[in-house]
Order: structure tokens, then sequence, then C-alpha cells
């Protein structure tokens, strides 16, 4: 329901919002008409280029969820920095102590399961090589974040963040290495808390396609999805990447603005960009928005398997893995260039 909504003046940007607002009847009938003709694809190649249109969409939103996972590791410091600074310092500095404590000695536990469970003395060199590198990469972005010349630049920079992004990336590299065919490398969740220990499925066998990473894969999205909307209502980091205007929507009487910027509302507040000109946000970028949370929840779903050639079983493939753990190196990359950007453009701020 829209209630009031002023269209624009601006013709191109009228089509847009007519168009966004209305004709539900077409959108809803085309919507019923994608889905039903769904099962009606003939089997072919469709599957096959869908399964990789997938993945790139699926990665490209990981790295959205990445800069969000950035800046609430960002957020959540500079809260409790400021809370230790306001009022009871032992107790805030304790519990920012004890939350970077505990995401290290998960990332810690994770690290030594990881190569109890999915590494070999012989075999399974794949995973020795995420596991070692992606402990190194994490080793490195924590003490760059404690360096004084990053301190210097980011006072508020340190070692709760870097835990935050340790962790997550521990579990991109378990969820990497859950995908991975070799099966031998790859135990399933029953097999490792001890079900099912005495056989090891074959290459062609039916696999597992609900697996516990698939869980944990829906509840960050939707963790991620609920912290966007939280965010995004305020004047944030992620404001800055997805609106022109970081200004409120709401303002008190009294302060001053441009002529014609502001329009009388009825509980006494000014209201900015009543939207008559033109829009501050994208409609195509919202839509594009959904459609990568789409073939994110699509791949997860199906844990990120692809059918094989006779359509019996659903096999693991080694790109899903080197989606994944590219994005876990990518993460590592962005909050390290959060480090060191202030160095770096020294003539922008980063406040």
């Amino acid at each position: 329901m829209q209630i009031k909504v002023y269209y624009p003046k601006s013709l191109d940007v009228f089509f847009v919002f007519d168009f966004f607002f209305r004709f539900w009847f077409f959108k809803f009938a085309i919507a019923v008409a994608i889905n039903v003709g769904a099962f009606f694809i003939p089997e072919g190649p469709f599957t096959t280029v869908w399964f990789y249109v997938g993945m790139a969409g699926a990665f490209c939103f990981i790295l959205i969820q990445l800069v969000l996972l950035i800046d609430f590791a960002h957020s959540w410091n500079e809260s409790w920095v400021e809370k230790m600074e306001e009022g009871n310092s032992r107790c805030w500095y304790a519990a920012l102590l004890s939350a970077t404590a505990l995401n290290y000695l998960l990332s810690l536990v994770a690290v030594v399961l990881f190569y109890v469970y999915y590494t070999h003395p012989e075999g399974c060199s794949e995973n020795k090589a995420f596991i070692s590198v992606n402990m190194l990469l994490c080793i490195g972005a924590s003490v760059m974040s404690i360096l004084p010349k990053i301190q210097e630049s980011q006072p508020r920079s340190g070692l709760l963040q870097s835990s935050v992004i340790t962790i997550y990336t521990m579990y991109l590299t378990w969820s990497a290495m859950t995908n991975e065919p070799e099966r031998k490398c790859n135990p399933s969740l029953l097999r490792i808390i001890g079900y099912n220990t005495t056989t090891i499925p074959s290459q062609g066998q039916v696999v597992q396609w609900w697996d516990a990473q698939g869980i944990v894969g829906l509840i960050l999205f939707l963790l991620c999805v609920l912290y966007s909307s939280i965010r995004t209502s305020s004047n944030s980091q992620v404001n800055k990447l997805t609106l022109t205007n970081d200004e409120s929507t709401l303002i008190e009487d009294g302060v001053p603005r441009s002529d014609g910027s502001l329009d009388d509302a009825d509980d006494g507040h000014r209201a900015v960009d009543n939207e008559r000109d033109g829009v501050t946000y994208s409609y195509s970028f919202f839509h594009f928005m959904l459609f990568l949370a789409s073939l994110y929840i699509m791949m997860t779903l199906t844990n990120w398997y692809s059918p094989d050639s006779s359509y019996e079983t659903m096999i693991s493939k080694w790109p899903s893995v080197w989606v994944k753990i590219s994005s876990s190196w990518i993460g590592i990359v962005l909050y390290v260039w959060t480090l060191v950007a202030p160095l770096v453009l020294t003539n922008r701020d980063f406040d």
C-alpha cells in the first residue's frame, strides 16, 4: 500500500517510479509463469549454464556479505570503545577483551578440527593448503591491525575487528572444503560426530545434499539482510555504498535547507527529498541485489552441488570450492584495505 506517494516530475524517473509501484497483476502473472515454466525446461546445457550463473551471482553476494561484515566489525568496536571511554571503562574493556578472545578461541578450535577431519597424512593437499594459507593470512591481518602506524591513522582499529574477520574466514574455509569432490577429504557431519564411520561414499554415490554448512549459510544470509536493513536506515558506511545523499529522512523544524527541498508534514517535521524531482536511490540496484540474493539462496539450498550427466546424483565441483575460498581471500584483502587506506589516501576522510 502506498499512501500519499509523490510521483517525480522527471519523465524518466516517473516511468520507473510508476512501474515500481503499479501493475501488480502483471508482475504476479509473470512471476507465476516463470515458476511454472521452470518445470518444463528440457534437459540439456541449460542446467550447467545456470549452475555457473548461480555461482557467479552467489560469489558477488558473498562479497556483499563481506562488506557488511567489515562494517559490522568496525561499528561493533567503535560502539564498545565509546562506551568504554564514557562509562565504566573496566567493564567494557573486559567485554571487549572477552569477545575478542572468544572469537580467536573459536577460530583456533576450527583450525584444529579442520586439520583433524579434513586432512590426511597422505592426500588432501588442497585442504592443507587452504587451512594453512588462511590461518597465516588471518594472523597477518591481526598483527597489522595493531601496528603503530595503523593505530596512529585509525586509533579505534584493533583485534576485535580482526577476530570477527578471522572467524568468518574460517567459516568460508570450512564451507569450501565441504564442497570438495574427494569424499575422503570431505566427511559429512554425521561421520564427524560418530555416525556412518565404517564406509566412505564412492565418487558416484548419492551424497548428502543438505548439510550443516547449508544451514549456517542461510542463517548468515538472514543475519546479513537484517543487519543491512537496520544499518541502511541510519547514517553508516553501508549507506554510503547505496545512497547518494547521507542526510536523514526527517529533520527538525528550524534547520536551514535550500528552497524547494522541504515539504510540510503532518507530524510537525519536514521531509527531505520528497522524490518529486528525482530519487536518491536506485531501483535497478535494489532489484539487482535481490537477484544476487536469490542466486545465493539457490546455491545454498542445493549445497552448491551440480547435477552430473545422468541427472540422478548430485556431485560437488571444484569451481564451487574455488569460489568460496577465493571469496575468503578477497574478504581479508578488503579488511586489510580498510586498515591501510587512510595511510595511502591521506586526502580523504574515512571517519
